[in-house]
């Protein structure tokens, strides 16, 4: 095997700001959403090839380790999308990836790893024909298989702010695919950083799949929607602006809504721990006694993020390591900050 037969990709994970939940057709959103990617929450995955004369046979480890439920979802991705990349036909894969966040917690994971493994899938490709993409195209149609296997992937493709879903508020926004808009965002935001508090490493009990089937019977979908799209209006325009305490504001409502929806769900869980509800007491306390323009968001789990500008750093992390600490298991957390999107490794 030469390293002309193998790429290697890394992805980051994205937190959602304006929230994605619910979805219809094939991975379609039913609202727009918008997100901030990370640097250092990634998932680094590998990928060889080999041409064969009868039907292909896949392999696929995760941290070094078989996992038959994972290999079962990316075996059956790949089959999904024969059609839009034939080669797939003709060529095993071995595939490989790991994770340096923990998986199925809320963070992400699955974007991280599906925007990784579809841009290795689409420069096998180009190895394979000897015609590289042009540039937006590759992204854009990374952005676009990426969402068939995980719609929030479709963001993770791309570094910093990034709206997928159609929404009057950028030219050109898509249900399909992701758009960046870093061109439009003040300098504050592009030194955010976000402190990810491990309350529970555990997989989440809710799956991102049974969280956006709940939205098909929840009595508040239709106001849900309507709201995420006039919240997608106006975070675009704070973005522009600058303005840290309507960022708060929306990033928080967001978060509180979405936890909501799931337990107004018929059957829907809560997700929060207890030490989740604790550190969202101490940080509104915090930032009462400080004026700090830190504020919180969270995925579907118990796991905190916050979200603070550079300027702030040393005075946030004491805050966490001397107040929220205490609620994180074995005091884990990750320092992270907003990243530029997915990275090509040297090959192997």
């Amino acid at each position: 095997m030469t390293s002309e037969n193998s790429t290697i990709w890394c992805a980051p994970a994205n937190i959602a700001l304006v929230k994605y939940w619910g979805k219809q057709g094939d991975q379609l959103p039913q609202n727009p959403s918008v997100s901030m990617t990370l640097s250092r929450s990634v998932t680094t995955t590998v990928m060889k090839w080999t041409r064969v004369t009868g039907p292909p046979v896949h392999s696929f480890l995760f941290d070094g380790q078989p996992e038959p439920l994972f290999e079962r979802k990316v075996f059956s991705y790949i089959d999904k999308i024969i059609k839009i990349l034939p080669y797939l036909s003709n060529f095993n894969l071995d595939i490989s990836s790991s994770n340096n966040f923990p998986h199925s917690s809320g963070i992400s994971s699955s974007a991280s790893f599906m925007s990784s493994m579809v841009l290795c899938l689409l420069r096998a490709e180009e190895k394979i024909s000897g015609k590289p993409a042009d540039p937006l195209e590759f992204y854009r149609n990374a952005s676009t298989l990426a969402r068939l296997g995980s719609g929030s992937a479709a963001r993770s493709v791309f570094g910093g702010f990034n709206v997928w879903g159609a929404t009057g508020a950028v030219a050109g926004s898509s249900n399909e695919f992701a758009i960046n808009i870093n061109d439009r965002v003040h300098p504050i935001f592009k030194t955010y950083r976000d402190a990810i508090l491990i309350v529970s490493s555990g997989v989440k009990s809710l799956s991102s799949s049974a969280g956006h089937g709940l939205m098909e019977s929840n009595p508040y979908a239709a106001e849900r929607y309507k709201s995420a799209g006039e919240n997608t209006h106006k975070l675009i325009g704070i973005l522009k602006s600058g303005n840290q305490e309507e960022f708060m504001r929306i990033i928080e409502e967001e978060a509180m809504t979405l936890h909501g929806l799931i337990q107004a769900s018929s059957g829907g869980p809560i997700l929060m721990e207890p030490g989740t509800i604790s550190i969202i007491r101490r940080i509104r306390e915090y930032r009462s006694h400080t004026g700090s323009s830190l504020c919180f968001t969270l995925d579907a789990g118990p796991n905190i993020h916050l979200l603070y500008p550079e300027d702030e750093a040393g005075e946030i992390r004491r805050f966490i390591e001397g107040s929220l600490l205490q609620y994180c298991e074995n005091s884990n957390w990750i320092d992270d900050r907003i990243g530029d999107g997915c990275k090509e490794k040297p090959r192997v």
